[in-house]
């Protein structure tokens, strides 16, 4: 038979512990111990620093903003010609500094420049910020790092940076209400025109709008010699044939005009030069006249 005394735990021994019956509980405490752990050991690391390496300027933030892609060529080096030839022609970033114009001159200076085994899109990369000056180049400067890796990411963020929306809608107004001047002749209003045009490359306009402009905006006598030209109207030619039409007036009237000048340039000399000899010869038959009275007057007195 039993007592309740045997039922009992013996004497002595202690009851379980909850924490060592519960895995999940006890996990729990020791990955704790081990975060306090670890994290005292950095501090401690950190406090072994002295001042001087706490104070000193971080290394940090220092890389170029342009990635330049791996270069296959075992020797390659920009050449100080290269480098000058940048830097002859730079872009300031001044009001007037047409980034458009600037990106057609490095293309075309750099589409000549070629290396075995070096892609010119690198070369561009590399070259690119030797073009700049001034406010262009304090620019760059604040472009953060790694976040040019083509060549279209530049041209992209140089010319949204020089060439705001308000230039573009100025200059697309200004094609758009173009008119020739009243002494302008034809191929100077076309001129003027083309170079509007080329101040804006993204001013969307088709061809056709373009052209319909430019004949809406001359004076009466120029529309009239186009169409002639054109056996009637100019408008109803395709676009092509006008735009063949429009150039060749722009080359005769050229020529024609130069011929004028110089005729004008050859009688003005001519002109000149009678009127000098004209009055040289007053001035020789001036003398003569004096010399001969003065002698009359003196012979008068023997």
């Amino acid at each position: 038979m039993r007592t309740r005394s045997s039922s009992s735990n013996p004497v002595g021994e202690s009851s379980p512990n909850p924490a060592s019956l519960n895995p999940k509980h006890r996990n729990r405490r020791c990955s704790k111990q081990h975060f306090i752990l670890k994290e005292s050991l950095l501090d401690t690391m950190a406090d072994q620093r002295t001042m001087a390496e706490l104070l000193r300027a971080p290394t940090e933030g220092y890389a170029e903003a342009i990635v330049v892609p791996p270069i296959l060529a075992e020797q390659f080096e920009l050449k100080h010609s290269l480098i000058n030839m940048m830097t002859s022609d730079q872009f300031f970033g001044l009001e007037k500094d047409n980034p458009h114009d600037h990106i057609r001159w490095f293309n075309k200076i750099t589409s000549k420049i070629k290396y075995k085994d070096v892609p010119n899109s690198a070369i561009k990369l590399m070259l690119f910020p030797f073009s700049l000056a001034g406010a262009a180049r304090r620019w760059f400067k604040k472009e953060p790092p790694h976040s040019i890796l083509t060549w279209e990411d530049i041209v992209s963020k140089f010319i949204n940076e020089f060439f705001p929306p308000s230039r573009t809608i100025n200059l697309r107004n200004e094609i758009s209400n173009f008119q020739q001047r009243f002494d302008e002749s034809f191929h100077e209003a076309w001129d003027r025109y083309k170079d509007v045009l080329r101040a804006c490359p993204h001013h969307g306009f088709i061809e056709l709008h373009q052209l319909d402009t430019f004949y809406n905006a001359l004076n009466p006598a120029d529309q009239d010699s186009l169409n002639s030209v054109a056996g009637g109207n100019l408008l109803e030619r395709r676009t092509q044939d006008v735009l063949t039409i429009i150039e060749n007036k722009s080359k005769v009237r050229n020529s024609r005009n130069k011929s004028i000048v110089s005729q004008v340039k050859s009688g003005d000399a001519n002109s000149s030069s009678s009127s000098e000899i004209a009055k040289l010869t007053h001035a020789v038959n001036q003398q003569t006249s004096d010399v001969t009275t003065a002698m009359i007057t003196i012979l008068k007195q023997f």
